[in-house]
């Protein structure tokens, strides 16, 4: 009886391997972008990209574990949600009293050590940010908030 249990788990476990989630490869860096609302610095840019971008824009770069589903289905959750909290690539989209909120949260998560999330640090290091990096990113967000129009 165990055995066949065994085999309908590993059976199932193959099965869901062909089922796969929509992955985020959008455009990047488009006519909704955040720079083209605010400035921001290529030193900030750069910072955003490698600890925000994954969850927070159009163009996620999947690991390859992302491969392995439910792995897959969690990972593309998580973007989603990601995107639909916030999303540099359709920045310009947002009303103003929302895209300057969307600052504020982005100042207050970092001031917080909130993200990156701790889940998110575990497998991408480069990502987790130095005090300086998140000063320097807290700094940029309260003062770009002036600029939304």
């Amino acid at each position: 009886m165990m055995k066949k249990i065994l085999y309908v788990i590993i059976g199932l476990l193959l099965v869901i391997q062909f089922i796969r989630p929509e992955e985020n490869r959008g455009e990047s860096g488009g006519p909704h972008a955040l720079q083209n609302v605010v400035d921001v610095p290529d030193t900030v840019l750069a910072v955003l990209k490698t600890s925000c971008y994954d969850c927070h824009s159009n163009t996620t770069v999947y690991p390859w574990y992302t491969n392995v589903q439910p792995v897959g289905w969690w990972l593309a959750n998580h973007v989603s949600e990601g995107k639909r909290e916030l999303n540099f690539d359709e920045f310009k989209t947002y009303p103003s009293k929302k895209a300057i909120h969307k600052l504020e949260e982005t100042a207050d998560v970092i001031k917080e050590n909130e993200m990156p999330l701790n889940s998110y640090l575990l497998i991408h290091r480069t990502a987790k940010l130095t005090e300086a990096q998140k000063q320097m990113v807290i700094d940029w967000a309260q003062q770009a908030q002036m600029q939304v129009k």
